[in-house]
């Protein structure tokens, strides 16, 4: 008679036979309902030691392809580069190197065309390219392109040179943007207005010095991502899965970092250069932060546009309107702006936890660092060139700016007056308080406190306190480097044009 234990464990296995057969039933069924079996599709890189068929439903869950096709250009100049180095290594003959070359381009050809046709078994780039490449040439020469080298270290190659061209690329939308606010600031240097800390008037302040705030902000953006640059511009290629190349000679990825253009040269560590993303990290840190650089200007913009402030008009091209009420006029574009900077942080997020938990070398996991970064170069695309529309079309009300400006804003002009005369700062700092303060008992401005009634506070207090009462004297009297002065203002944007001119020659 059978013990319960042993009852238990064969209805136990009973259980899992018929867990499997479902299963297997379910997969059938799949293959079946996709209409071709994933094994007619072609082989797979890595075949070799596998017998049954994968899931339909695993092959949609594994590839790539559907993101990661939009490097395609990266990935063949990859090929064509590694093509060459591999007939310098003596494993593939010059006829050989040239009949891959030829099968290579006219894989370029196509995909430039728009005729490059995706089949389902195409994992993912690499695979897609491989298995057209194989169609034109054959297999005898095609099989031989992947000789020591992994999709790890290949994919970890075509996403550093995608990243380069992109970075490229909004290093000139950020210098257009900083060139336009430096022109404005130059141009509309004269223009005073009220400068707020908690949303609250605080101080006059030249519109180019407010302008030239957010240029030095978008400068230390510009440096970072130069910055970024030298770390992005380093070769993988040549590092294998993680152990390194079998083929190539001490000198030969040297060679090839050339070819491909990596100024930096190949990687120093094969595990390091297959398994790290945190050149995508710094990626995304720059676009997170350079959006919310953006989203404070797009944020002011909201604000000073609003019908309580009316300081600028959002121009019709970046504005939009309501379904429901015509007098609406929308700043979407700048509302976008804000939002936008979200999707940034919500991706370095991603990213950061992505990593956090992964063993050393290439996990599968690391397939989940493109579409973070694809996103937000798009995403960065997308804001900088409308960033700088809204800041070339703003249209400045000076008469709301002029009326904006308030006596109670030189509270701290009246203070440095008793400085000048000789009284300690805290002292004066109390002393222009009590001013403040008898102005608002009598509901009158703060230019109207009297001589008489200044006098009762401080006997410093003279006839030439009259010339405290000038928002230009205010502004003029701050004159140090990176002041609210005209000269200050004027020197901030002969510097920065100077810097964006050497900028552009280096990028």
């Amino acid at each position: 008679m059978l013990s319960r234990a042993t009852r238990s464990g064969r209805l136990a296995l009973a259980g899992c036979r018929q867990q499997l057969a479902a299963v297997q039933q379910t997969q059938a069924q799949r293959r079946l309902l996709s209409g071709s079996k994933s094994e007619d599709e072609g082989p797979k890189l890595w075949g070799g030691r596998f017998t049954g068929a994968v899931d339909p439903l695993m092959e949609k869950f594994n590839a790539s392809i559907g993101f990661d096709k939009r490097m395609w250009k990266e990935d063949l100049h990859g090929s064509m580069c590694y093509t060459r180095a591999l007939v310098r290594a003596g494993l593939l003959t010059e006829e050989e190197g040239s009949k891959m070359q030829e099968g290579l381009e006219l894989v370029h050809k196509e995909w430039a065309a728009g005729d490059f046709k995706i089949k389902s078994s195409d994992e993912d780039i690499h695979s897609a390219n491989e298995r057209r490449l194989t169609e034109l040439i054959g297999s005898d020469v095609a099989g031989k392109l992947h000789t020591g080298r992994s999709r790890n270290d290949q994919v970890a190659t075509d996403v550093r040179l995608w990243l380069k061209a992109q970075v490229k690329d909004l290093q000139q939308e950020l210098v257009q943007l900083m060139r336009t606010a430096t022109n404005r600031a130059e141009a509309e240097v004269d223009i005073i207005f009220p400068g707020y800390t908690h949303l609250q008037p605080a101080q006059p302040i030249r519109w180019g010095h407010y302008l030239m705030a957010y240029c030095n902000m978008w400068k230390r953006d510009a440096e970072r991502l130069q910055d970024l640059l030298k770390r992005v511009d380093v070769m993988p290629l040549g590092s294998g899965a993680l152990a390194g190349h079998a083929f190539l000679g001490p000198d030969d990825r040297t060679a090839l970092a050339e070819d491909i253009g990596f100024s930096q040269g190949p990687s120093w560590n094969s595990l390091d250069a297959t398994s790290d993303r945190d050149f995508v990290v710094e990626f995304l840190f720059w676009a997170s932060l350079t959006g919310v650089h953006i989203s404070k200007f797009a944020e002011d913009c909201i604000i000073y546009s609003s019908n309580e402030f009316k300081y600028m008009a959002m121009s019709d091209a970046y504005s939009t309107g309501s379904s429901l009420m015509p007098q609406k006029k929308n700043p979407d574009a700048c509302e976008l702006l804000r939002g936008k900077s979200g999707r940034n942080i919500g991706n370095l997020t991603t990213m950061l936890v992505a990593l956090k938990g992964l063993p050393s070398t290439y996990n599968k996991d690391l397939q989940e660092d493109k579409e973070p970064l694809f996103d937000s170069v798009d995403t960065m695309k997308g804001c900088l060139p409308i960033a700088t529309g809204v800041l070339a079309t703003l249209k400045l009300n000076t008469d709301r700016m002029q009326k904006g400006l308030s006596a109670d804003m030189l509270a701290t002009d009246l203070a440095d007056y008793l400085v000048r005369k000789g009284v300690p700062f805290r002292e004066t700092h109390h002393i222009s308080g009590q001013a403040v303060q008898i102005a608002e008992n009598q509901n009158k401005p703060l230019s109207s406190v009297t001589l008489e009634e200044l006098k009762t506070l401080h006997s410093a207090f003279e006839e030439d306190v009259e010339k405290v009462w000038s928002f230009e004297s205010s502004v003029e009297s701050r004159d140090a480097q990176g002041s609210t002065s005209r000269r200050s203002v004027l020197q901030q944007t002969a510097a920065m044009k100077e810097w964006l001119d050497n900028y552009e020659k280096s990028a």
